[in-house]
């Protein structure tokens, strides 16, 4: 993903109640026409669009409607129906701050600029990926072993904590604007307790149901 150029604008597809983080995949139901020339245009181009959520009804002024936040994903696999529907799953890239947005195509579109990760200090790195990993842990140990099996080969994928916060926040956090706050967190440091925390009380009442 390193080497991967990412455009200075973007079609956007707003969605009510739904936060991609990076290195998540979003499976997409695409019908409505404006997100279907989006996505035609996004295939004949660099495959990329951004995935925003929408807050409340949609106004003509997307800074009133839009979270300032996104992510930028990359079309992974695209079906088109008979239709004209497509069934596709895109990939998220790296968080974007919308900056500016643009009425000169059909669909939302919008000047970005990349959200920059960042974990300080570099030697807390490992402590910090323990940390997270435990937390996940006593979270699903309730759960059948083949399902833990699986969620801790997901995390094998985490090298540090960053892409492990994202990998969490993206499979196991459920509450909408939590997972909002959690996107527009640049501070790595800042989402891990709040990440901890999360997953101690759904861990506490998975408990209390047994």
């Amino acid at each position: 993903m390193a080497s991967i150029h990412l455009p200075e604008r973007c079609g956007v597809m707003l969605l009510p109640d739904c936060t991609l983080f990076p290195h998540g995949g979003l499976p997409l139901f695409i019908f409505e026409p404006r997100y279907r020339k989006m996505l035609e245009e996004a295939l004949e181009g660099d495959c990329f669009f951004a995935v925003a959520r929408l807050l409340g009804e949609e106004t003509g002024d997307p800074t009133k409607c839009v979270a300032p936040v996104g992510t930028i994903g990359l079309v992974r696999a695209s079906r088109e129906q008979d239709d004209g529907t497509s069934q596709l799953l895109i990939h998220g890239v790296m968080r974007v701050r919308f900056t500016d947005w643009h009425a000169e195509r059909d669909y939302p579109f919008a000047s970005i600029e990349p959200v920059i990760s960042t974990f300080t200090p570099e030697e807390q790195a490992a402590a910090a990926v323990k940390t997270l990993r435990g937390s996940v842990e006593d979270a699903v140990r309730h759960l059948p072993e083949e399902v833990q099996s699986g969620v801790f080969s997901l995390l094998d994928r985490a090298e540090d904590p960053a892409l492990m916060t994202d990998i969490i926040s993206q499979q196991f956090i459920h509450e909408a604007d939590l997972r909002q706050s959690l996107l527009e967190m640049d501070r790595v440091g800042d989402r891990i307790p709040v990440i901890c925390e999360y997953l101690r009380k759904a861990s506490a009442a998975a408990t209390a149901e047994d």
